[in-house]
């Protein structure tokens, strides 16, 4: 995972490359209110030969299902037919105080989006719908909306569609929509917590996670980017009251740590709020610390549900720690 692209000079391509070398599956970009997911995705892709292409996650009020197409269709042409599309609802603050989208009934919207992608990607016809989310054409326009049917033809019959979610509901929908899913936490140790949601899930229901790995003999200093990491998350991305990074650490057992984690981040005082973010629960949903404590937590997560570790991870030597104990 290279995560968001970040003004500078900084380029994701070398390490991109490097994790081609070293036999990944696959690298992924990501999205919030800054650089977009697709544009790194493609100068990586220019640059690869083999990696497949991952969007972790491209957020659906920032584009209409007819972009989403277009996009999917184009890239994974460029690319030989190497997409992963990961997509998502986001949060109310960044849908409608960013995109100016309504946030209300996420379930229902994604449910539309998804149908209404599907559609257009198998080209049988010009494209009508009449949803609560989407009509096409538009109701109430110009009333001079034609139905239209995508131009090209994709690469391939399918791409692969995985959601970005978190409350329960919104990972069912997962299982029976798509092909995969992207929690944004996962803990090997606490299977629970997801255990009911996933019940109706395929055999090979894809479920890859981020999973930061820092490699560190001091096992303190390892957790700390996880732990502010976590603090960010639970206090700063999303509403007091509607924060659904929070709600699932709440899930997690951690209730009492989050509500102080969030006065803390609200005043303005981060590094108490990182103090507060349980050791225990960042170490279940990373794997940090001296090489070999890494090789044996390792063992907890082949044995899950998980089908592919996003390793987070900015440095080569990361890259190949991890290379050398799974690949």
């Amino acid at each position: 995972m290279v995560g968001y692209w970040m003004s500078g000079p900084q380029n994701p391509a070398p390490l991109a490359i490097e994790a081609e070398k070293l036999g990944f599956d696959s690298v992924w970009t990501a999205e919030a209110y800054g650089s977009d997911a697709i544009t790194p995705l493609t100068w990586i892709a220019a640059q690869t030969e083999k990696i497949k292409l991952g969007t972790g996650i491209l957020q659906i009020s920032a584009r209409t299902p007819a972009c989403f197409a277009m996009t999917a269709m184009t890239l994974d042409h460029l690319s030989g037919g190497r997409l992963m599309l990961g997509f998502g609802v986001s949060g109310p603050q960044v849908v409608e105080g960013w995109y100016g989208q309504p946030f209300p009934k996420p379930l229902g919207r994604t449910r539309e989006f998804l149908t209404l992608f599907r559609e257009m990607m198998r080209r049988e016809g010009p494209v009508t719908f009449k949803g609560e989310h989407y009509q096409l054409p538009l109701e109430g326009g110009t009333g001079l909306g034609k139905p239209l049917k995508l131009i090209n033809k994709p690469l391939r019959n399918h791409i692969p569609l995985l959601l970005g979610a978190e409350g329960p509901k919104n990972i069912k929908m997962a299982t029976e929509l798509c092909d995969g899913w992207l929690p944004l936490y996962y803990s090997p140790f606490h299977k629970d917590v997801y255990e009911e949601s996933l019940t109706d899930a395929s055999d090979d229901f894809m479920v890859i996670p981020p999973v930061q790995v820092n490699v560190n003999d001091d096992l303190e200093q390892a957790l700390l980017p996880v732990k502010y990491m976590l603090a960010f998350y639970i206090g700063g991305m999303g509403a007091r009251k509607k924060n659904f990074h929070a709600n699932l650490v709440t899930r997690f057992g951690y209730g009492a740590e989050v509500e102080k984690i969030q006065d803390l981040f609200a005043a303005g005082k981060r590094d108490e709020a990182a103090a507060v973010v349980p050791d225990d629960f960042a170490d279940s949903i990373s794997l940090v610390g001296p090489k070999e404590r890494i090789r044996d937590r390792l063992d907890a997560w082949k044995e899950s549900r998980v089908t592919t570790l996003l390793v987070g991870a900015q440095d080569v030597g990361a890259l190949r720690t991890v290379a050398e104990l799974l690949l």
